[in-house]
Order: structure tokens, then sequence, then C-alpha cells
């Protein structure tokens, strides 16, 4: 009975995915075997459009019916609905249409967070920690107004204006702006300095459409600085374009040396391969890995690994390797198909086992912390008949995720309930944002957001005005979890400090002093 309910339920899935793209499926998908009469499914819709008890939206009908049957095929296989897909897309594009301003509601009121460089908002005049009030005369603060709102409201096609008011308080005055919308960028490279007098850090964020132009501006600039060793974090980056990965690699890896290849069973073997002369050839390499780095993230890493150009450092990676093509359809929304699998140097696939399903798929990073893996290196389940050996020799191993050369485990030594509630109900930023306003200037004083990482101290009365700010947010102190998390809570606010005066790389510098994957980087280069 049940076996009939699923061959009846694909039926309907299959139905709905051929009227919308308009196609003829007469063949097998897996094991399903597909009606293959267009009459029949016509028939069918038909039958349901004149004669179904209620009323029915079939645009609806189809947009499930296709989310449906991608689903059954992989977790990565998708449809985008038309009203969904130039958000979806702006990522991997690497800009959207808007304003150009980073913000936040803080007590009911818009906060500018960061006005983007060279965006329409710099232009026009706004500054960071203004309060915006109003948008095209509509009032926007002590309403209760949401993100998207603000989104809706902000966002829009380049070319078109806003009026923009803004109060700031430096001055306490408000001021109006007109702003013409524009291309905004989204950078993947969200920052990169230098650690020391020569190990340099760059962040990648995602694998963009922009993101090789970033990572060559980045690592050019810090091999002026008098870089000599590089470290590159992929931690949680869930990947984008191989193509941008592919030349990432072309600046490390020296002559024309395979670095991926892709081969589906409708797709034929194509190989990707570095091409020309890098600038960072010569550049000790580490690249840090986690269980959220995935795809194009792996790719990097697993290809490095490969070759023995770099140290791959900490904990074993998500495992996707499967390549995802979007096809567009006439009424403005897309399919995203598996149509091959990504295979690194060595010849290893890097896609983990989803044959249990998504649910079961999605949640591994739940499963490996339950059975071990992310704090004990020999609670890593591998498969020994995976085997495969790198440039020179050294064993490594395919079926899931890239194992890395040094495991570093995860730290929850200062994990408790009260962090975490404190974490949930933003009390960190809420806290920050508020002292922020009345103390930039004291917060700027520093000549650099590196001198502000290596000197500022969050002392005892600052962390007492903190626990008496969160009581009275709703979090009550509780003093075995405070004592447990007093060195974590006094860091999260120091980053919080750094990212509002100095931006991500004041962010990133506080975070990395006491990460131990980074840390472990330097340790390795020394």
């Amino acid at each position: 009975m049940n076996e009939q309910r699923n061959s009846k339920s694909r039926s309907v899935f299959l139905f709905g995915i051929a009227l919308a793209l308009g196609v003829y499926i007469g063949d097998k998908l897996g094991s399903i075997t597909v009606l293959n009469s267009e009459n029949k499914i016509d028939e069918v819709l038909q039958h349901i459009n004149s004669n179904y008890v209620d009323t029915l939206n079939i645009t609806e009908i189809q947009d499930k019916a296709i989310s449906s049957l991608l689903g059954e095929l992989d977790p990565h296989s998708s449809y985008i609905p038309a009203s969904e897909l130039k958000g979806v897309n702006e990522d991997l594009d690497g800009n959207f249409e808007g304003i150009g301003v980073e913000f936040r509601i803080l007590n009911d009121t818009v906060i500018v967070l960061h006005v983007i460089e060279n965006g329409p908002s710099e232009k026009a005049g706004l500054h960071d920690g203004d309060r915006i009030v109003k948008v095209n005369d509509k009032n926007i603060a002590g309403i209760k107004i949401t993100n998207s709102d603000v989104m809706k409201l902000l966002k829009g096609e380049g070319g078109t204006k806003v009026n923009v008011t803004v109060y700031r308080k430096a001055i306490d005055k408000s001021l109006s702006y007109k702003i013409t919308r524009g291309k905004i960028p989204i950078h993947s490279i969200t920052t990169s300095y230098m650690c020391n007098r020569d190990v340099g850090y760059i962040l990648v964020d995602r694998f963009a459409a922009n993101t090789t132009d970033e990572f060559h501006e980045a690592a050019e600039k810090l091999l002026k600085a008098g870089m000599k060793k590089l470290i590159i974090d992929v931690r949680n980056n869930p990947g984008g374009y191989l193509e941008t990965a592919v030349d990432m690699l072309d600046e490390i890896i020296g002559g024309e040396k395979l670095v991926v290849y892709t081969e589906g069973n409708n797709r034929r073997k194509q190989e990707y391969k570095t091409s020309k002369s890098g600038m960072l050839e010569d550049i000790k390499i580490a690249v840090l890995i986690n269980e959220n780095s995935a795809s194009a993230a792996e790719i990097l890493a697993g290809a490095l690994q490969d070759w023995d150009r770099a140290d791959i450092i900490g904990r074993r990676s998500f495992g996707k390797g499967l390549v995802q093509e979007q096809q567009n359809i006439s009424d403005g929304s897309a399919i995203r198909l598996t149509v091959a699998r990504y295979y690194i140097p060595s010849g290893r696939c890097i896609q983990k086992p989803y044959i249990k399903g998504d649910n079961s798929y999605f949640e591994d990073t739940y499963d490996r912390e339950l059975n071990g893996e992310l704090f004990s290196v020999d609670s890593i389940k591998i498969d020994k008949k995976k085997s495969y050996k790198t440039a020179s020799g050294r064993p490594v191993y395919g079926g899931g995720g890239i194992i890395p050369d040094f495991f570093v485990p995860l730290d929850t030594s200062s994990n408790s309930v009260y962090l975490n509630k404190l974490f949930a109900l933003n009390i960190f930023s809420d806290f920050c944002y508020n002292y922020a306003d009345n103390n930039m200037a004291k917060l700027k004083s520093y000549q650099s957001a590196a001198d502000f990482s290596a000197k500022y101290n969050v002392d005892d009365k600052l962390m007492n005005e903190f626990t008496q700010f969160a009581s009275k947010q709703g979090v009550q102190l509780d003093q075995a979890g405070y004592n447990r998390s007093k060195k974590e809570i006094a860091k999260q606010m120091k980053a919080t400090f750094a990212r509002i005066a100095w931006n991500d790389e004041g962010l990133y510098r506080v975070i990395n002093q006491s990460d131990p994957t980074y840390l472990k980087a330097i340790y390795l280069f020394q």
C-alpha cells in the first residue's frame, strides 16, 4: 500500500515539473518510471482544474510539485521560485542594488552600522552611527519595523532615488539626503591583514563572481607588506563558483597541474588545470577548514592537500562534491540540478553519502558532535577502502569531506546556558552599540585595529555594567555560568566594540587572538 502511494506521489510530482517546464519527459529518472504521455499530464490537470472540490492555485501546486521532485533526487538539486531568484543570485553575483549601508535595528530604531565605501550613501554624506528615522517622508522609528521592511524601503533598481532622513547624535541634528540607488558590492573577502611581520591572513566568505579580483587585491597588499606565509580561512564558507576556486589555486600552485575535474552520467569529464605563473607560488600556505566548509572551499583545500602545497588545519569539512547547473524557466523561476560530481587531483570525490535522506544529510554536523568527531581525531570514520595518495605519496581518504592534516578540536570549555541566553537575545550587540554611542572617541583613540586588539581590555567595571544590562533585558545573572564563560563574554564584548570602531578587521583580529585553529597555523609556520 505504501509503495503504491509513493508511486502515485512521484507521478504527480512529475506531472507538475513537466507542465511547468513545458518539456516532454519520456525516459527514466533513477529507478522511477516516468509516464510518457503529454496528453495524460494535460488530462489529469484538466480534471483537477474542472472537477476538484476546492479552488486551487495551480502555480502554487506546480511550485510544490517541482520542489518535491527535485528533493527526491539529492540534497542539493532545488527549485527557486521567481520571487526569490534575484535574491538567491545576488550573493554569487557579488552585488545588489540599493543605497549601500549595513544596518541593525536597536531599541526600535534603524542604526547605520557601516556606510559602504564608494557606495551611494557615502557619496550622499551618510555616516556610521546615523539613525534612519524617515524614508520618503514615512516615519520608520518607533513603529516596530522589521529588517525585511527596511530592506524593501532601501533596496531598489539602480538609478531610482530615495529620500532618507537621519538623526546624527554627534551634532544633535536631523539631516535629509536624496540618494540615488546603485550597485552595491557584496564582498566575499571579509578581511585581510598582517598577523605579524611575515604572516598574512585572508578570510574568504564565499566563492562569488568578484572573489578572484578581491583575493588578488588582498594578496598583493599583503605581499607589499612583507608577507612570506599566508593563512587562508575558509571555515563556514559554503562554496560558490568552481571557476573562482580554480582561479585562486592558479595563484598558488605552479606549473600546469590538474586541480579538479567533473564528471556525470550526462556530462563528459571536464578537467580544470592551473595555467599561469601565480603570485603566491613561493609563499607558504595554511588553509583553515571546519565542518561547515563546503563545495568550492573543499576543492581549494583538497587540491592544495593533494599537491602537498599547504597545511590543512581544523576539522573534517562538510562533504559536498555535487555540481549544480542552473536552468532558468520561462516564468522567471529556475532549477538548480545536480549534473556531475567533483573529483580532486588524487581522484577522490569529497561527496558524503546521502542515501538516508535530506534530514540526516544536513544534520550530519550534529551527529559528528554526538559521536565525538568534533573533539577527537580518532573518532573520524575513515573508509580505508577509499584510500588515495597525494603527490608525495601521503595517504588521504575519500567518501566525505577533507580530513585535515592537523586536527583542532572544537573548544566548548567556556560554554554555559548563561552564555547561550546572551547570544540568543542579542545582548552583546545591544549593550555594545549603546555603549559605543557615548564612547566612540575612546574606542577610536587607538592607532589601528591591530593597536586596539593588542591594547584594549574589558575591565571589571564594564563587565558589571554588562551583567546589569543583561538582567534588565531578561537574562538574570547565573554566577556559575558567568564564572565559566567570563573570558568568552569579555572577548565577545571586545570583538563587538572592535567591529563597531574598526570594521571586520577589528572583529577578526580580536576573535583570532584566542582562536585555536588560527593559533595552530601560526605555530606551524614558526
